[in-house]
């Protein structure tokens, strides 16, 4: 490992991450390094790390390298690794933009959960403001069939029923009368039955705003309480569509909401194909070197 490893520090909708470039995979991040590097006091602070590596480099990517040039490495900003991030999707492409990988338009990025298809639009400024939006497509919602269909999160003393939607990672969207009512989402919510989600589960509290506008707040497996978080917010867009019969396979027209985050705004819609599209913002806001010396100090003193 050299004396100084490059990072970048990015958010889409505030949904924040160490973006770490490392295109031949040669820096070894283990799950105490992300941790440590992710440290909102002691760290460079972030929900996540986005490991930028060429997919020819990476072993879980060299099948996806003839599709994918680069992977996204995701991991969750307590070291575990994480199948896929919607906002994670965004600011990795900015990154590449930024650095001279890619431009404006259409490119192909690789992920645990399949290859992933980004548009870029022609941005007015480098601060990623929304005439610079970047459009993700997320793929298909899956909605288990049987007993796992439907699920029950708790806070405190409150129950909910929620909607079960995959989107390359698991999700329970419950529907709330007041968004407080999540309580401080720090700790994961319980929910039943255990069998729904072995390795854990993104659980989005949601109300009504208008017609198709929602708003919501997310505990993230991993990670806590996040100012966004994007395949949480196509799987609550997905959860609202079939509560309000708006099912575009069934309906044969496409639906879009908007959904409200904490951190700002994103846009969802699913088209009659079950494909789904994702866009919003996604913002460098700064780069710099971290001292490697130090990092390895922390390792073994923890």
């Amino acid at each position: 490992m050299s004396s100084r490893i490059a990072f970048l520090k990015g958010h889409g909708t505030e949904n924040d991450f160490v973006i770490v470039p490392d295109p031949e995979n040669a820096i070894d991040l283990s799950p105490a390094a992300v941790a440590t590097l992710c440290d909102r006091r002691a760290g460079i602070g972030g929900d996540g790390l986005l490991h930028v590596v060429r997919s020819a480099a990476h072993p879980e990517a060299r099948e996806m390298a003839a599709q994918a040039e680069w992977f996204m490495d995701y991991r969750n900003g307590d070291g575990s690794i994480a199948e896929m991030c919607g906002n994670g999707v965004r600011v990795f492409a900015r990154y590449l933009q930024r650095a001279g990988y890619v431009g404006e338009g259409d490119l192909a990025v690789a992920t645990r959960a399949g290859v992933k298809s980004v548009h870029i639009a022609k941005a007015v400024s480098r601060s990623g403001s929304a005439a610079g939006a970047v459009t993700v497509g997320m793929g298909k919602a899956v909605l288990p069939d049987g007993p796992e269909s439907d699920v029950t999160v708790s806070v405190g003393e409150h129950s909910w029923p929620a909607r079960n939607v995959n989107m390359g990672n698991p999700h329970a969207v419950a529907f709330v009368d007041d968004l407080d009512q999540a309580g401080d989402l720090f700790t994961p919510p319980p929910f039943t039955p255990e069998s729904a989600y072995p390795d854990g589960v993104n659980v989005e509290f949601v109300v009504d705003r208008g017609p198709r506008h929602v708003a919501m707040r997310v505990h993230e497996r991993g990670a806590g309480e996040t100012r966004s978080c994007g395949t949480g917010a196509c799987a609550v867009a997905v959860a609202t569509a079939r509560r309000d019969g708006a099912d575009p396979a069934a309906t044969g027209t496409p639906a879009t909401y908007v959904v409200d985050v904490p951190g700002g705004r994103l846009l969802i819609t699913e088209r009659a194909d079950g494909e789904i599209e994702m866009t919003g913002p996604a913002v460098i806001v700064a780069e710099g070197e971290i001292d490697a010396q130090w990092l390895e100090e922390r390792l073994q003193s923890a």
